[in-house]
């Protein structure tokens, strides 16, 4: 089964910054996510923020769903 996802949105403020949004959160697999018209980049996935290091080894690892979006994780938590 081949999903296909929406890209994430870029939008950019009357200050210049730069925002990249899915799902109502900052998230950008290709780049930081946020860019502050002093040049300074934050990289988030699915809403969390991460170092350019933690960024790089979360996106070397991705394998989809964030682990709050996946239902065997949400399923053992309700079960018992």
């Amino acid at each position: 089964m081949n999903t296909k996802y929406q890209p994430s949105k870029k939008l950019t403020k009357a200050d210049g910054t730069i925002a990249y949004v899915w799902e109502g959160k900052l998230h950008n697999w290709e780049g930081p996510a946020l860019i502050n018209p002093d040049g300074k980049k934050e990289y988030h996935i699915h809403g969390i923020k991460y170092t350019l290091d933690g960024w790089k080894e979360a996106r070397r690892n991705r394998e989809g769903l964030p682990w709050f979006k996946n239902p065997a994780i949400t399923n053992s938590r309700n079960a018992g």
